[in-house]
């Protein structure tokens, strides 16, 4: 049975193992395929939603074609006025530039030495009389050739002192007078600006306003593609494919990748393969940075628990590191789910067998105790009835000798031992036969108000002989004052009979018995308590079942069937009460005994 039983697990075993492995690769494969189907869902929807993006510019565009036709025109217009205009100003610029020449020139031919100056030098040094000697004028004579020498004057100043800011854009000159080549006087005039400054400022203004109508006519040129397109002789399509490639691969990772639509994605291609369980995604950038995931650390080997499968993002993509897209699964309590349908009846199935097995093995031990105890129930029964027997044979026997027979006393001696062998006789047979009435029950059990005080007394009363065959000491304490219960007053007094008896049986000196009653939380409770032999714990486990009497070795002066205690045990559980065992090898046994008060 056991090299059985260990072939069943053993192949059992085998077939769960195979099975795991088996659901466990075809699990890997479903959630790779998933993967993949998801990635390229990604990438699909990217060029989808970025194609109808293109599609509605363009519709707009060509809406607006006409709208941006005459708005050139416009814009052509405009500037064609304002470039007459710019063009209008620049010659009276001109003209006014012209007219300034011409006086510079008048002014050179009266004044050779005529030296200009800006309006800030002139404010601080010339115009305040008083630092007009901080003026220094520096003369260099520059050799030209042919022995002439062109005379240049500088003005400088000995002494910074706070410049004055211009008040005007006045072009002014000042006109140093020479005697013995020192400066005796000097004289200023004033000329005109160089520049009108009125037409420069309309001029700036016009020319800020063309710059803005080339603006807005290149907003709305056509795109370099198209031009490329046109330059090199090439079909537009094709070079709008390559720009549509190109402006997809720069948009930064994260904004094309929909996480809400991945999570989404990833659980319907999970469910098409039949994975209805938690997940957890985590994704990855181009530079293996996590930039989403749902599964959070806990700690260095927080991930080690789950199932790891990933599948690169936009692999297609020239010239870039793909992304990466993991998923988490608790695989082992994935499969363990998975496969409960199959080991759940499988190990009920075991568990019935082991179960089943245990049970074999328990009865076969059990019958073979209760086999040898039997025996030795059989064996003690002999031994008890042949006793008894024996005398009343021999008693009888001696009744036919005509000279006892005739002796009145001898016979009357005979006559009781005849008596009280077959009152022997008579209540080992009861007892048997009370055991056989309480195991088909159909023990009757009368249920009437039982003094618990008196009816020990009157046992113990009745054991006195017992007592002091045995030169046993009896000590009482029968002090309950409630002692009414609801009981069977044979059954009661045999209880406390077999106890008492058991007491004094198993005592190997002069017994040494006490007998006690109280009250205890609605209760009455006996106690019998001895010094004898005592019992061992397992021996104390063992003492309420039929037959079971505690072993002796080789002597036989104990005498009894093991059955009074069984029969206690059960009277006591009848009777709604219990019994409780205090015993210490060869220092003697507590039986306490414990019933329920009648209630008024």
């Amino acid at each position: 049975m056991s090299i059985a039983l260990i072939g069943v697990m053993a192949m059992q075993y085998y077939f769960v193992r195979e099975s795991y492995k088996q659901k466990s690769q075809l699990f890997d494969e479903a959630v790779k395929a998933s993967l993949t189907s998801v990635a390229s869902n990604i990438e699909k929807r990217e060029i989808i939603d970025f194609a109808r993006e293109q599609d509605r510019i363009n519709q707009k565009k060509h809406e607006a074609d006409q709208a941006i036709q005459k708005h050139k025109e416009q814009l052509l217009a405009e500037q064609l006025h304002i470039q007459e205009k710019i063009k209008t100003l620049q010659i009276k610029q001109f003209e006014h530039q012209q007219q300034y020449k011409d006086q510079q020139e008048n002014l050179k031919a009266h004044f050779p030495n005529a030296i200009p100056v800006n309006n800030s030098f002139y404010e601080t040094y010339v115009r305040r009389k008083r630092y007009q000697e901080l003026i220094d004028f520096n003369v260099i004579n520059n050799y030209i050739g042919g022995g002439y020498f062109e005379t240049d004057i500088e003005l400088s100043a000995t002494r910074q002192i706070p410049i004055v800011p211009s008040k005007d854009d006045s072009t002014r000159f000042i006109i140093p007078h020479f005697l013995h080549g020192q400066v005796t006087a000097i004289q200023t005039a004033t000329l005109a600006p160089k520049i009108n400054a009125e037409i420069a400022f309309q001029l700036h203004n016009l020319e800020k306003q063309l710059v803005d109508l080339n603006s807005r006519k290149l907003a709305s040129a056509s795109t370099l593609f198209d031009t490329l397109a046109i330059i090199g002789g090439k079909n537009a399509d094709i070079l709008k494919n390559v720009e549509f490639s190109m402006q997809l691969v720069k948009r930064p990772f994260r904004e094309r990748v929909n996480f809400t639509y991945v999570k989404n994605e990833l659980q319907n291609e999970l469910s098409k393969r039949e994975i209805n369980t938690a997940f957890n995604i985590e994704v990855r950038d181009d530079q293996s940075y996590i930039i989403y995931e749902t599964l959070k650390n806990e700690g260095p080997d927080s991930k080690n628990k789950f199932a790891r499968y990933s599948t690169k993002l936009f692999e297609n993509d020239l010239g870039r590191t793909p992304g990466q897209l993991s998923v988490y699964f608790p695989k082992s309590a994935v499969m363990r789910d998975n496969m409960s349908y199959l080991l759940l009846p499988m190990i009920a199935l075991l568990a019935l067998l082991i179960s089943a097995f245990g049970y074999t093995l328990t009865i076969i031990f059990r019958q073979k105790k209760i086999s040898e105890m039997k025996t030795d129930f059989m064996n003690n029964m002999t031994h008890e009835f042949k006793t008894p027997v024996a005398t009343i044979m021999i008693a009888s026997e001696s009744l036919r000798d005509p000279e006892i027979s005739s002796d009145e006393k001898r016979v009357n001696r005979l006559a009781n031992i005849i008596y009280d062998e077959n009152v022997r006789l008579g209540n080992h047979i009861e007892r048997v036969l009370n055991i056989a009435r309480l195991e088909r029950e159909n023990l009757k059990i009368e249920k009437v108000n039982v003094h618990i005080n008196t009816l020990i007394s009157g046992v113990l009363e009745s054991m006195q002989l017992q007592l002091q065959k045995a030169e046993g000491t009896l000590t009482t304490d029968i002090s309950a004052k409630r002692d009414i219960v609801i009981g069977d007053e044979l059954h009661l007094a045999n209880v406390f009979f077999n106890l008492v008896d058991n007491a004094i049986k198993y005592s190997p000196s002069a017994p040494d018995i006490t007998v006690k009653t109280y009250n205890s939380k609605g209760h009455v409770v006996v106690t019998i308590a001895d010094k004898g032999m005592g019992m061992t714990k397992d021996q104390k486990e063992k003492i309420f079942d039929q037959f079971y009497r505690i072993p002796t070795g080789n002597i036989h002066n104990v005498k009894g069937f093991g059955l009074g205690l069984s029969y206690v045990n059960d009277i006591v559980k009848r009777l709604n009460g219990k019994i409780y065992v205090k015993s210490e090898k060869d220092k003697g046994t507590i039986f306490e005994l414990v019933f329920p008060l009648k209630t008024s």
